[in-house]
């Protein structure tokens, strides 16, 4: 089978590492699968593109302007033409809205992926209404948690086309060991260091986990920060202004999911999720997870596997970090069974096959193509 992926990847983050393991993984099954991504800037660099090409999966850069909306089109129309896929799959607001109406005027099936809302302003806001009503038009719509399948209902997505797909986890190497993880963030060896790792907007709640500090003065810890984004500098001035001085921004670093060890904690203190690729990351490292119980993540982690708080409550934080400062033993076991249902219940063989079968049904479905 002809598989294009079409996104317009930003920062290696959970999109794009969901859309690599989809890619390579079915291009290991023997499939024809090639990626194009929409880009501002030299596509040569991107890492999604590099890992991409380490895995031997074909990729086509559309190096484009922000708003070159009508070249876009004709580049991927091009690109349907060329390849003559049998599915084109989506990822993400651009793609979505405007690239997969290409492939459905040339009666390509067209699937997407729908990994999260990102909500804050009213700017989001009204992508992501457009979003849902392209997602009307689509022959399948895959949602990776069950609160998306039922925001996807009531935008009026009929519910045959809807499939609930949990994303999966493969490590792609190991991760590094505490010592050594420490040292490539560059923070001290000992201390208790609380990790955390995403990109800097509202929606992500980096600033509750800030709010919360306050809460726990009496604990020795240092806050680690991976990650960028548009919000930094706010942030940045927030925690000045609550008087935070043990917080390390190490703004965004390669291979960060190979560095979760050196961690005594994870937080993630989002205000919406999908199925987040980062608590893969923590529970595959066997670091001790706080989380807020927003989107899919009560379908990943339990009460027996992390401890889950009410999202943006600072408080419930604060009375978290306490706990696992306190009894790190309860915390660490808590880790070893979210390992195990890792790799109990998230392996990529069952999940690529589900994708596998989705593109099957609806390229049986669907009319001759034009482009045939």
């Amino acid at each position: 089978m002809v598989v294009l992926q079409v996104l317009a990847p930003g920062e290696f983050g959970g999109l794009e590492r969901v859309a690599h393991a989809l890619a390579a993984g079915l291009h290991g099954l023997g499939h024809d699968v090639h990626v194009a991504a929409v880009l501002d800037g030299p596509g040569e660099h991107h890492p999604l593109l590099s890992e991409l090409d380490h895995s031997g999966v074909p990729t086509h850069p559309l190096v484009l302007p922000g708003r070159a909306y009508l070249r876009e089109r004709r580049a991927v129309a091009g690109l349907c033409r060329s390849l003559r896929p049998d599915v084109v799959h989506t990822h993400g607001y651009r793609p979505d809205v405007l690239d997969a109406g290409v492939a459905r005027g040339l009666r390509i099936p067209i699937v997407t992926t729908v990994h999260g809302c990102t909500g804050g302003g009213w700017k989001n806001h009204g992508y992501e209404w457009l979003q849902f009503r392209a997602f009307r038009r689509f022959d399948a719509v895959v949602a990776v948690s069950r609160p998306l399948v039922e925001r996807l209902a009531r935008a009026g997505v009929p519910r045959a086309r809807i499939y609930a797909v949990p994303n999966a986890w493969r490590e792609a190497e190991p991760p590094l060991d505490r010592a050594a993880a420490r040292l490539a963030l560059g923070i001290p060896p000992d201390g208790f260091v609380v990790g955390w790792v995403g990109r800097l907007s509202h929606e992500k709640g980096l600033d509750v986990l800030l709010d919360a500090l306050p809460h726990a003065t009496d604990l020795p810890l240092v806050v680690s920060v991976v990650g960028s984004g548009t919000a930094r500098a706010e942030l940045q001035a927030r925690a000045r202004d609550l008087r935070l001085d043990r917080i390390v921004w190490h703004g965004a670093v390669p291979d960060a999911g190979r560095l979760f060890r050196a961690f005594d904690v994870f937080v993630l203190s989002s205000r919406t999720e999908g199925t987040p690729i980062v608590l893969f990351e923590a529970m595959a490292a066997e670091v001790p997870v706080i989380t807020a119980r927003v989107g899919g993540v009560p379908d990943i982690l339990s009460p027996d596997e992390a401890a889950l708080v009410p999202p943006a409550d600072p408080m419930a934080l604060a009375a978290e970090l306490r706990a696992v400062y306190r009894d790190p033993g309860k915390a660490r076991e808590r880790a070893r069974r979210a390992r195990e249902r890792l790799r109990r219940d998230f392996s990529v063989e069952p999940w690529l096959a589900r994708y596998e079968r989705i593109y099957q049904q609806v390229s049986r479905a669907a009319p001759a193509a034009l482009v045939r």
